[in-house]
Parts: C-alpha cells; sequence; structure tokens
C-alpha cells in the first residue's frame, strides 16, 4: 500500500439507519510500541485500545476529548488512552513487556494479558461542569467485544466493534486498524440478519489491510455500496507534555516536597507516562521554582 498515513473514515449506510466508522492506525500503534517498548502481546492490547479510542475520539465535537482506561486482572496491569476529536492520540501500558504464547487460535493472546475480570472506564470531557463516566465490566478481555459491550450497555447504542494489530517476527507493527457500526433506530430485523451474515463472512480485518484495503474498503465488505461517507479525518500520535506543564506539576507539589527534592537529589527527571519524553531540571532550576512556589497564593 502507497499510502501508509493513517485516517478515519465516518459516514451513514441504508438510508441512515446505520452509523458507521472505519480507521486504520499502522502509524499509530507502531509510534506507541517505538516509544514504549511494547513486546508483541502487550502491543496487541494497547493498539487495539488506540484504535478504539481514535474512533470513540471521532464521536466527540471540538475541544471534547476522552480517557478510555483498561483495569483487568491480567499480567499486563492498565491501558490508558487519551483521545480527541482531532484525531490526536496517545497511551501507555502499565506493563509494555508482558509477552504470551499464542492463543488457541494460534493469534496473540489479548485475553490472556489484559485479563478477563476487571473494568473498562470511559471518561469524556465534554466541556461540562462535569465529565462523563462510563463504566463496564470486562465480558471477554480481547477488546472488541468489551467495547461493543461498553456501547450497548453505557451509550444505548447497539454496536459491533472490530480490532485489529498485526505484528511482524520481530515486533513491528505490519497493520492496525478496525470499525464500528451502530444500529439507529429505525432499522428492520431483515437488515440486521444482513449485517450479521456480512460480519460472519468478513475475512480478518489484518489480511484485508495487508492487501491494501482502505477504511472506506473495510466499510463495503460490511455494508455493500449504500455507503455515504461524511467526512475524514487525520490520525496521528500526540502528546501535549510540554517543559512548561513539567514546571507547574513540580510547583504545585509545595515548598515542602521541592526543598526535600534539592537537599536530597540536587536533581529531577521526570518522565511523561504518554510518550517517554524525559525531563531534566538541575538545581539551579529546581531553586527557581522552588521561589515560585513559595510566592504562589494559598487557595
Amino acid at each position: 500500500m502507497e499510502d501508509t498515513k493513517d485516517y478515519l473514515v465516518r459516514g451513514t449506510a441504508w438510508d441512515g439507519k446505520l452509523r458507521v466508522f472505519a480507521v486504520q492506525t499502522t502509524e499509530l500503534v507502531d509510534e506507541l510500541r517505538r516509544r514504549h517498548g511494547t513486546l508483541p502481546t502487550a502491543t496487541a492490547a494497547i493498539g487495539r485500545s488506540a484504535t478504539a479510542g481514535a474512533m470513540m475520539g471521532a464521536m466527540l465535537k471540538g475541544e471534547e476529548k476522552l480517557t478510555i482506561q483498561v483495569k483487568g486482572d491480567g499480567p499486563i496491569g492498565s491501558i490508558v488512552i487519551d483521545a480527541n476529536a482531532k484525531g490526536e492520540v496517545r497511551g501507555y501500558v502499565d506493563h509494555p513487556q508482558v509477552q504470551l504464547a499464542s492463543n488457541a487460535q494460534g493469534k496473540l493472546d489479548v485475553a490472556g494479558a489484559v485479563g478477563r475480570t476487571g473494568h473498562i472506564h470511559i471518561i469524556k470531557d465534554l466541556g461540562l461542569k462535569d465529565p462523563y463516566r462510563g463504566s463496564i465490566p470486562i465480558v471477554s478481555g480481547e477488546l472488541a467485544e468489551d467495547f461493543t459491550y461498553y456501547f450497548a450497555t453505557s451509550e444505548q447504542t447497539p454496536s459491533v466493534v472490530g480490532l485489529s494489530v498485526l505484528v511482524d517476527e520481530y515486533g513491528k507493527v505490519l497493520n492496525a486498524g478496525g470499525f464500528i457500526v451502530q444500529l439507529l433506530p429505525g432499522i428492520a430485523d431483515e437488515e440486521i440478519a444482513k449485517l450479521e451474515q456480512a460480519l460472519g463472512t468478513l475475512p480478518p480485518i489484518s489480511s484485508l489491510l495487508d492487501q491494501g484495503e482502505t477504511p472506506e474498503g473495510l466499510l463495503r465488505w460490511l455494508v455493500g455500496d449504500d455507503l455515504q461517507i461524511l467526512g475524514t479525518l487525520d490520525i496521528a500520535f500526540q502528546c501535549n507534555c510540554s517543559h512548561a506543564r513539567v514546571e507547574r506539576t513540580l510547583i504545585s507539589m509545595g515548598e515542602q516536597e521541592l526543598v526535600q527534592l534539592i537537599e536530597e537529589d540536587g536533581q529531577a527527571e521526570v518522565v511523561c507516562h504518554f510518550c517517554n519524553e524525559k525531563y531534566a531540571f538541575d538545581r539551579p532550576q529546581l531553586e527557581k521554582l522552588l521561589n515560585q512556589a513559595k510566592l504562589k497564593p494559598i487557595q
């Protein structure tokens, strides 16, 4: 495939009875792998979560954003994904070095890494006083089924979610992507049966992407040619950390913590969870921040 740039398409199908999203996230997932040093099973787990996050972010508007927290009882620990309406996604996993043997289907054992007990939390910042919070129990740990369950229970929108990450023998991401198809009011039983049949005969997403299929093509496999594309969105890894943000975080620690840091270590290194960027501060810089902390008004 010549164009490897990640992007998402959104649209409707079947006279507005379906709302559809599909995305290619190969570069995004490989960027997460490189930044966090994930082994293949962990890569698949964070990659599927990030792919879902990219599509859920595209359901938002303007400056709205969301956070996905996958907290299972598996060895990978928590997966955290941030996404927004602009196609910007970032994320991390507690234990990136988790690698398990293939499952019974010969595929990466994402459910074994995530765990089959726990919860998925969705926090949406919609610009209101309080964020929206949705939470569901993990139903399979494979993640696509779990997000399907989330839409049905927390958002009362019957949906089908497909997520895929394919890695090579060295762990590099060969392709990644997915789709969300949502059933809207007015859809008939025979149309639901038609969709179920299409899902049942759909080749693996990784196979389609490997053959050069596009997000638009993925959707046509599911809904046929009665597809209206409403928009596209570039998808990319983007972290909003910065030296100034880290300075504000250190100042917010307060005078006592900063004095202790200066006296005991004389320096500090802060690493961003999301992108692994390192921010170093020497003694003079910390002393400057201490002076700013002393001037900070008490809330």
